[in-house]
């Protein structure tokens, strides 16, 4: 990721569950409990969550593996994780997580050191998506999956149009009204040059990975890149 869009996360930290809440009207913790069922996390895994932000992917692992089991965040906004390691202390003591700072196109992790991998609204924002798919493949186990959620444009032409009035009326607004206007105004011009899900799957078959499937959810608006070698 460029330090521009670290600077955005970094300044969003202190709203950034408070807008996903009002702005997705809390459906946003179905998709991601989707996302956690389709990495196929279980008792005693060792898991890792990329772009975690302030850790709600995370936190699901962590309920997933249990006490036996490891969980690993990593985002390169220090203000995010901040926000994630006090989420952590109050609602999630007993927890068993890392957390990291670092760039996910560059993981300072082993190879094949995970059974599950998740990453939510981070991959639209990377400046190098095959070369995450290649640490993703490099760092998860033989037989392992990796469940990546982000927005996408939706094909339908009435679902975009709902789409683009959303992000124009709803969200820009919103997050002017909380003084983080250009935070989120990036968002549509960044769904502009994220590959569709078809072409999520052949970038992540080209990086090694023998099975890839791509799941649309919320009539397109959303999608679940499911990656593994299974």
């Amino acid at each position: 990721m460029t330090n521009e869009i670290r600077d955005i996360f970094n300044r969003i930290a202190p709203v950034y569950d408070q807008l996903n809440d009002w702005l997705s009207l809390g459906q946003h913790r179905i998709w991601k409990e989707m996302t956690v069922k389709w990495s196929a996390a279980k008792p005693g895994d060792t898991c890792l969550d990329l772009c975690c932000g302030s850790g709600d992917l995370t936190f699901r692992l962590a309920r997933y593996v249990g006490v036996t089991g490891k969980v690993y965040g990593v985002d390169f906004s220090c203000n995010l994780l901040e926000t994630a390691k006090q989420r952590c202390q109050i609602y999630y003591p007993q927890s068993a997580i890392d957390w990291i700072e670092a760039d996910v196109l560059n993981l300072p992790l082993d190879n094949n050191q995970f059974d599950a991998i998740t990453m939510g609204y981070g991959l639209r924002n990377l400046k190098d998506i095959p070369r995450s798919l290649q640490e993703i493949h490099r760092v998860l186990k033989p037989g392992g999956k990796a469940a990546i959620l982000d927005f996408h444009r939706p094909d339908n032409g009435i679902f975009r149009a709902f789409q683009q009035w959303y992000l124009d009326d709803l969200v820009v607004p919103l997050a002017t009204n909380l003084g983080v206007k250009e935070e989120y105004a990036y968002i549509s011009p960044s769904l502009d040059h994220f590959p569709t899900g078809r072409q999520q799957v052949e970038i992540a078959l080209q990086a090694g990975f023998a099975n890839a499937t791509h799941y649309p959810i919320s009539n397109g608006m959303m999608g679940v890149l499911v990656i593994g070698n299974w």
